[in-house]
């Protein structure tokens, strides 16, 4: 899981690089640098709080997460000649 302040940074600076893209697509849109600039100066602020929002609720979704353990499980005494089950980073769920 993660902090707060992790997601709140991440959506910060996913926020600079969409307001320069916004900033730049506005004034090739309108030809006005002082309208791009009020355009992206009011997305910035409500973007990051739209994308803040995003992350938290994703964190609390467990679809297309696995969890490796962080050492293999523990064979009971009487299981022998059973190699223990080992992960590798192969384990863990794809990005999709």
């Amino acid at each position: 899981m993660e902090t707060k302040l992790r997601s709140f940074v991440k959506a910060t600076s996913w926020r600079i690089t969409g307001t320069i893209d916004t900033f730049i697509l506005s004034w090739i849109i309108t030809g006005k640098p002082q309208v791009a600039l009020t355009i992206a100066g009011v997305e910035v602020l409500t973007k990051i709080f739209l994308y803040w929002i995003h992350e938290r609720i994703w964190n609390n979704i467990s679809w297309g997460i696995r969890i490796r353990p962080s050492t293999p499980p523990v064979c009971p005494p009487q299981i022998k000649n059973v190699k223990a089950q080992t992960y590798s980073s192969r384990d863990v769920a794809p990005w999709y």
